[in-house]
């Protein structure tokens, strides 16, 4: 995957790029232990660094009863030369034999002969995962009929493989990143594991297992490879490391999956689970994409040529045959509202309510700013330099209702009773022509309920900070009141929209949610509407405080 030599100095970037982080001996020790269950048994540690998981498995071969240097029954694979020196190292000190292969785990073939394979997959973003190492992480990936996108990092790849080299009956222990529960590009691995293993088990963690790592794991065991499928999952979650120890057989809580989806409800409890499921089943509830179309904004290629405040607009004597109305670009405006009706407030505070978009032809004014900017090299940023001309922004119509893809608290559906124009620090929902004007007025306010709520959790992701975003694709599938269902309710909603307003503006957003609640899901059963609302504060509070965690 990466090149390097055996001068090549061990530096923590150089560790970063190849996807090396080290492993903590209480998690070693725990997949250890349940991978390994005979002193007969044969063992892989693929990408072994220094050999946590096989000086583990040594332990765990003494506590069988197994003596001796357990030769062949030790197996390393580590691209990195000196670290498959020092495990080899490691492993003699505890009195066993280990031969480690050095090279590309994933160029090599598959050799399903291992009782229990087990490790910690390099983790390197599809940013970084390019080239000959990407196209080997495919091959590989395609042994098994698993087709990845190029989305997809590191582990993904490398987590087919290994189950490749388990042999039937055999066990598959690895520690991989939480992404595997909620990212599209993982569902074909989701699939494959439960088709190919009769039981898949997932240890979660309330606190980051590697200190100073931003990405969250879960421990991924599988076993019995070839006598699947599985149509169960089995969940325990642990509180870090440290408390592994302490699970035993009757913590585990059993789910099933849907082929083919996310297990982000792995993350929440099971009656806060069962009570989503009940409340998609019904006919109070259906997906955005049922409403309409969520789109990316424009790209302008440099916001701040193109995007203007009224006095610059009127500094430059621009017409108004230049430019259209804007949305400001970013979202902090929208978050305090229900619906964009006036642009006038936001241009008093210097906020840039109008975008550079000539029509035809420019004015005299227009081609002098065009000039302007050529003078400052707006011409030269990607987006602009592949556009003809490279001052005309691709249009898009203004949208329905605006919404807010990166959150700190929840998605936001606002308004656009203006008809602003959108750039790409929003979405834009444009809704099926039988469906706009009750949904342009309600749709906001109907949305800010705690079954919406907690579904955004779960169809969005967790970034860096804590924040939650939401793609279109994602968008898509995000649980709102039914058509039907706002309708019945169209009096009541328009009743407490203003004081919805109010609280929004105010910040106390889950007073607003209360609010929406006694509308829309009075039918609910007072538990199951609690367990809504604990389950989406769970996920919240879990991505933020995980995001505060060094």
């Amino acid at each position: 995957m990466f090149r390097v030599t055996m001068t090549d100095p061990d530096t923590a970037e150089a560790r970063k790029a190849r996807g090396a982080f080290f492993t903590p001996p209480d998690v070693a020790r725990y997949l250890a232990r349940w991978a390994v269950r005979s002193g007969s048994d044969v063992v892989l540690e693929p990408s072994c660094g220094e050999a946590a998981f096989l000086v583990a498995a040594v332990e765990q071969f003494r506590a069988l009863g197994a003596h001796g240097t357990l030769t062949a029954q030790l197996h390393g694979a580590e691209l990195h030369p000196a670290s498959a020196v020092e495990a080899e190292r490691l492993v003699a000190s505890l009195g066993a034999d280990l031969a480690v292969s050095v090279g590309d785990f994933l160029q090599a073939e598959p050799e399903p002969r291992f009782d229990a394979v087990i490790g910690n997959p390099p983790y390197v973003r599809y940013q970084s995962f390019v080239g000959e190492s990407r196209a080997a992480a495919k091959r590989a990936a395609l042994r098994a009929g698993v087709a990845l996108t190029n989305l997809a990092s590191s582990w993904a790849a490398f987590t087919v493989h290994a189950a490749l080299n388990v042999k039937p009956g055999g066990r598959l222990g690895l520690v991989v990143p939480a992404e595997i529960l909620t990212v599209n590009y993982a569902a074909p691995i989701r699939d494959f594991l439960m088709r190919e293993f009769s039981q898949v088990r997932l240890v979660l963690f309330a606190e980051r297992v590697f200190p100073g790592v931003m990405e969250d794991v879960v421990l991924l065991m599988a076993d019995g490879r070839g006598q699947g499928p599985s149509d169960v999952c089995e969940l325990l979650q642990a509180r870090n490391g440290s408390a592994l120890a302490e699970l035993a057989d009757n913590d585990i809580r059993r789910w099933r999956p849907q082929a083919g989806g996310r297990w982000s409800l792995a993350l929440v409890d099971p009656v806060a689970g069962s009570a989503y499921a009940a409340a998609l089943d019904e006919p109070h509830f259906e997906t955005l994409h049922e409403w309409g179309d969520t789109t990316l904004g424009m790209v302008t290629g440099n916001n701040n040529f193109f995007a203007l405040t009224s006095d610059e607009v009127s500094a430059r004597d621009l017409t108004s045959h230049d430019v259209v109305s804007l949305s400001p670009p970013g979202s902090r405006h929208l978050r305090t509202t229900l619906n964009l009706g006036d642009l006038t407030p936001l241009d008093r505070v210097g906020l840039a309510t109008w975008l550079f978009r000539p029509d035809a032809a420019p004015s005299r004014a227009g081609m002098a700013y065009i000039r302007e900017g050529e003078k400052r090299g707006v011409q030269n940023a990607y987006k602009c330099r592949v556009r003809d001309p490279w001052w005309r922004v691709p249009y898009l119509r203004p949208a329905d209702l605006l919404l807010t893809y990166m959150n700190a608290d929840t998605p936001r559906l606002v308004g656009n009773s203006v008809g602003a124009h959108h750039l790409n620090s929003v979405h834009g929902v444009y809704f099926r022509p039988e469906r706009g004007g009750v949904a342009r007025e309600l749709l906001p306010v109907a949305s800010l309920n705690s079954m919406t709520l907690l579904g955004a959790e779960l169809v969005g992701r967790s970034y860096g900070g804590g924040v939650l975003k939401i793609e279109p694709r994602e968008a898509d599938g995000w649980p709102m009141p039914s058509w039907d269902h706002v309708g019945r309710h169209a009096t009541e909603l328009r009743r407490i929209r203003p004081r919805v307003d109010q609280l929004v503006s105010a910040g106390r957003l889950l007073d607003a949610v209360e609010v929406v609640d006694s509308v829309l899901l009075s039918h609910v059963d007072a538990d199951a509407l609690n367990a809504l609302r604990t389950g989406r504060a769970a996920l919240h509070d879990r991505r933020v405080t995980r995001s505060r965690s060094k």
